[in-house]
């Protein structure tokens, strides 16, 4: 045992965290501002449900290891719950930002989920007793001044105010989502507990997407996009944002928060040719100062 504890504060060792974080960080922050852009790319041929059930199946399955190996504390009674969270923190705020994605420019979805932080920390002052300062109320004037900022933008003429709703909606539905989850599934492997929620949420999905599936076929680039979106975007990256936060703790694997709409409107400018206006760079400077300033301390 000796012989782990000098190896594990070895110099060599500390040094390799040092530059891996960061680099995992911002992999990470890649990985799902691509998601807007999938979501940007294959919409439109799948519509919002069936992309949605795609992805979430992918998801489910490629965390599927993980909530077999821990199956034992997952008892019958636990279900329904799973399935309510899985609703709320998975199936609608998907759907809602693959609505948003058909109507405009991916880095819009990317902006107005950066609002999460946020509404977390809302949703809990609300509802569930926590305190929430002076500086986090700032904050979250400043990031509700922002999504105005973003909704009142237009992009080839048309209004993205809907497109923006549909995002600050779903990034309400993760705060209330995470409250739930902290309240009602710790001590659970957080990697089961996503598939679970995942899984749940793609049998309660699965009607509306068969009924809504699309008749015309489906181009390869947008099952391409469909199969990223879920195996990368949502299995691969959970478990190497679990692992971050095994490995530094869930305050430091949150700034994933600043570079996630950094990367989508990357994404979509370098792949897609959209590119971002003032609107979007004044919007998100406004939510993810807001982010900053209440994170700060933290």
């Amino acid at each position: 045992m000796n012989s782990v504890v000098v190896a594990a504060s070895h110099p060599s060792v500390e040094r390799l965290r040092a530059w891996l974080t960061p680099l995992e960080l911002s992999l990470l922050g890649a990985i799902w501002g691509a998601s807007f852009l999938f979501m940007r790319v294959s919409a439109k041929d799948f519509g919002p449900l069936a992309l949605v059930e795609v992805r979430l199946a992918l998801g489910s399955l490629v965390l599927l290891p993980f909530l077999w190996r821990a199956r034992r504390q997952f008892p019958a009674r636990l279900w329904p719950k799973l399935a309510l969270i899985g609703a709320t923190n998975s199936a609608v705020p998907f759907m809602l930002f693959a609505w948003g994605a058909e109507r405009a420019p991916a880095g819009i979805g990317a902006i107005a989920n950066a609002m999460t932080v946020l509404f977390t920390a809302l949703v809990g002052f609300l509802f569930f007793g926590e305190r929430i300062g002076g500086r986090r109320a700032v904050a979250l004037c400043i990031g509700f001044a922002g999504v105005v900022v973003l909704a009142s933008g237009k992009t080839a003429g048309a209004s993205v105010g809907l497109a923006v709703a549909a995002g600050a909606t779903a990034s309400l539905l993760y705060g209330i989502g995470i409250n739930l989850v902290r309240r009602h599934l710790t001590g659970l492997p957080p990697a089961a507990v996503a598939s679970a929620t995942l899984g749940t949420s793609t049998l309660l999905t699965l009607p509306f997407a068969l009924a809504a599936w699309p008749r015309h076929p489906i181009p390869l680039q947008s099952w391409l996009s469909a199969g990223m979106l879920g195996v990368l975007c949502t299995g691969a990256a959970f478990v190497m944002y679990y692992r971050l936060v095994a490995r530094i703790g869930p305050g430091r694997a949150s700034t994933v928060t600043y570079l996630i709409p950094v990367f989508g409107v990357l994404w979509a400018w370098l792949l897609l040719g959209e590119v971002p206006t003032w609107n979007m760079a004044a919007a998100g400077a406004l939510i993810l100062g807001s982010v900053a300033l209440s994170q700060r301390g933290r």
